[in-house]
């Protein structure tokens, strides 16, 4: 935790290091992704397809009460404007890239929360301008294809390969976690670092539009963690629950500056979603630790590891 409010407290004091990062945020996000999927095989994915309703409750948590909580949010503390369009466009979001492996961290079910987030990031295109123009009125002009390429290139090519690496070579892999988790985690804080540094000028010239972002932001972060509770009793695993968790309260917030831009939208329409990531950048590490630290679930009745020849 302590890593991460220093990273972001150096994005705000010296900005050009995060610009410097901002164009790999693609790259980042697909070694993130890639660095994940080596954690599980494809047995493990195969056992989580067998139970599509938990993808699929999922999905219908990420879009529903999520969308609908950020527009009585938006509604309530903005009513109209830009700030209005680019919390709503927040709800309307699908799970942050990021949060496979915070469900690691947390010691949870990741190859569901990766199966999780490929579904209803791949929904993203089509559901993302269909929910906006719905509760806004507004169309998005989105490059489906564009898109789409690159959330392929960010989620589904990383977690293929990574699946596959861990198939074909589960011994030496294994021998690599402890590297894994740490590249994960520096990987986060480089995006940490990416979003805050280019958006620094602006959080200094508007300390307090930021600072009642950062408080709506909070409120719907922790609302995300409520609907996730909510739907406990339908997952009896306790490693199931986690995935939920952050599978429902983290926004992929890359996707808003995509639309934004492409849309020929107001540049404040992003910052709802920059607050966002920040916001969930600093909260998630301390759920996963506590989570983690909470974790009484006996080794026999976790997965066996994975054993190969590799």
């Amino acid at each position: 935790m302590v890593l991460v409010v220093l990273t972001a407290l150096l994005g705000l004091v010296v900005p050009w290091t995060g610009e410097a990062l901002q164009p790999a945020v693609t790259p980042l996000l697909a070694l993130l992704m890639l660095g994940v999927s080596l954690t599980f095989d494809l047995a493990t994915l195969r056992s989580v397809l067998r139970r599509p309703r938990v993808a699929l409750l999922a999905t219908l948590l990420v879009y529903g009460p999520m969308s609908l909580l950020a527009l009585g949010l938006a509604t309530l503390v903005f009513g109209d404007g830009p700030l209005w369009l680019g919390l709503v466009l927040l709800g309307t979001l699908p799970t942050d890239v990021s949060s496979p492996l915070l469900v690691w961290l947390a010691r949870g079910n990741v190859a569901l929360a990766t199966v999780c987030n490929a579904l209803n990031t791949a929904l993203a295109p089509v559901l993302v301008p269909l929910l906006f123009l719905g509760y806004t009125g507004v169309r998005l002009d989105a490059p489906v294809v564009s898109l789409a390429g690159e959330l392929a290139l960010t989620v589904l090519v990383p977690t293929v390969l990574g699946v596959g690496l861990r198939t074909r070579f589960p011994g030496r892999v294994a021998r690599l976690e402890p590297a894994l988790s740490a590249t994960g985690s520096l990987t986060y804080l480089a995006l940490l670092l990416a979003v805050v540094g280019p958006n620094a000028d602006l959080v200094r010239a508007e300390p307090a539009t930021v600072g009642l972002l950062v408080g709506v932001a909070v409120a719907l972060n922790l609302a995300g963690y409520l609907v996730a509770l909510a739907a406990s009793p339908l997952l009896p695993a306790r490693d199931d629950r986690v995935a939920m968790w952050f599978t429902v309260s983290k926004k992929e917030f890359s996707i808003a500056a995509f639309l934004v831009v492409a849309s020929g939208l107001p540049d404040a329409v992003a910052l709802p979603a920059v607050v966002y990531a920040v916001v969930q950048m600093l909260t998630s590490p301390l759920v996963a630790r506590r989570a983690a630290r909470n974790d009484d679930t006996p080794d026999r009745d976790r997965p066996p590891p994975v054993r190969g020849s590799g």
